[in-house]
């Protein structure tokens, strides 16, 4: 029964995890911060790659049961939430708002221990809201290139995929703005998300591009899990204050959102602000509490 609810518990965290990461706003790592295995998810693809045998095999099994999630919620945005972003962009960016400002107070209160007393680190929040800020500023309506279709490689633009994909998955384990985020900003979030859907369909000509997307992903995984875990161990009420500001920071990015989409809108104002959304992000975010409380349950 115990391997059951663990099985369960780590599907629903995965689940959850892909819903952030696939959709621009929240960051995938925000989620398995606010749901208290971020610290077991980082060492665990630290030890992957540089544990020792038995330390390999424990990190495996637990980001098998992560990973299953992971996939079917990606598939099921692929496929489903995209075009709703894309349709309903305000309201959805109104749903992120209310999720992010109500996650703030609860990282914090989890985090008490270490940001207590400890004040002056708040330099560290400035230096990451100023981060998240500063990349999101760096988006126009088209991207910072034209990538246009990814069936047709040529080498500098294989590179350019490689180096994007190193990039937003330091942005999808670090709390704070999405790797999706990441790729609207550098154009690629359209076309890899056409590219998966394309190959989901049986469409290979796409599949050379997401191998090298891929091998992007493994290198950032490689070079940066190991930063993030060394400054959560070593410098953690630094790290926790630089994560609650890149959160903050991450308010900026969702506003900005809509400018980053393929045919871009205005950025978000109050006119188009949307209440039932932001409603609907507050309560997804006690809900997650209130799952959170139903899997610490022995």
């Amino acid at each position: 029964m115990k391997k059951i609810k663990d099985y369960i518990m780590r599907f629903i965290q995965g689940f959850c995890m892909a819903l952030a990461d696939s959709v621009p706003g929240v960051s995938g790592g925000t989620i398995a911060f606010l749901l208290s295995f971020y610290d077991d998810f980082i060492n665990s693809l630290d030890r992957l790659f540089k544990g020792n045998l038995e330390e390999k095999k424990k990190a495996l099994s637990f980001l098998i049961k992560i990973g299953i999630g992971w996939v079917v919620g990606f598939l099921l945005s692929a496929t489903i939430l995209v075009n709703l972003f894309n349709k309903k962009i305000y309201f959805m960016s109104s749903l992120f708002m209310g999720f992010i400002i109500f996650a703030i107070p609860l990282v914090i209160a989890e985090e008490k221990k270490v940001l207590k007393g400890k004040y002056y680190n708040i330099v560290f929040s400035i230096l990451g809201c100023a981060l998240v800020i500063a990349v999101a500023l760096l988006n126009s309506s088209s991207g910072l290139v034209k990538t246009g279709n990814l069936s047709h490689l040529t080498l500098p633009l294989a590179i350019y995929i490689f180096f994007v994909g190193m990039i937003a998955i330091s942005a999808m384990i670090l709390p704070g703005i999405s790797g999706s985020t990441l790729l609207l900003i550098f154009g690629l979030y359209i076309p890899v998300m056409t590219a998966i859907k394309a190959v989901l369909k049986f469409n290979f000509s796409y599949l050379p591009a997401l191998v090298i997307f891929g091998f992007g992903i493994i290198f950032g995984i490689v070079f940066f899990v190991g930063l993030i875990k060394k400054c959560l161990k070593k410098h953690r009420s630094q790290t926790i204050y630089a994560i609650i500001g890149m959160m903050i920071g991450s308010l900026y990015a969702i506003v900005l959102g809509p400018t980053t989409l393929d045919k871009p809108m205005k950025a978000m104002s109050f006119s188009t602000f949307s209440i039932v959304g932001f409603i609907i992000g507050i309560l997804v975010i006690f809900g997650l509490q209130s799952l959170k409380k139903v899997m610490e349950k022995k």
